[in-house]
């Protein structure tokens, strides 16, 4: 149980910080690029990269080289379910009963 509770709270540390939350929330619709990524959330390549790494350590990004380019994407199934649980209760306005934004984030999610 201890080992649960460490991945559990790895995760969670993971995600305690406001752009690697952003960040995962735009992986949920489909693997992206640093550069995607950067551009979506009007934050540097750089930035993106250095939280991805973390993401990628804590095992819930995973990485895939195409050529020179490098796709990001959730890497598990159980990291997959809480991000969707976040996303809904924090980042899905119109399953709250509120209006969705009429432009979302570069034809990704809307972020939080």
């Amino acid at each position: 149980m201890d080992a649960t509770a460490d991945q559990a709270s790895g995760l969670l540390k993971s995600l305690a910080n406001r752009h690697r939350l952003l960040i995962v929330c735009q992986l949920l619709d489909a693997e992206r690029s640093v550069g995607e990524l950067a551009e979506m959330l009007g934050i540097r390549d750089s930035t993106v990269s250095q939280h991805l790494a973390v993401l990628r350590r804590d095992g819930l990004v995973a990485a895939r080289r195409d050529g020179q380019t490098i796709w990001n994407s959730i890497a598990s199934a159980p990291a997959r379910e809480i991000l969707e649980t976040l996303y809904r209760f924090y980042c899905a306005p119109e399953e709250r009963g509120e209006p969705a934004a009429a432009d979302g984030a570069a034809g990704g999610r809307e972020t939080c």
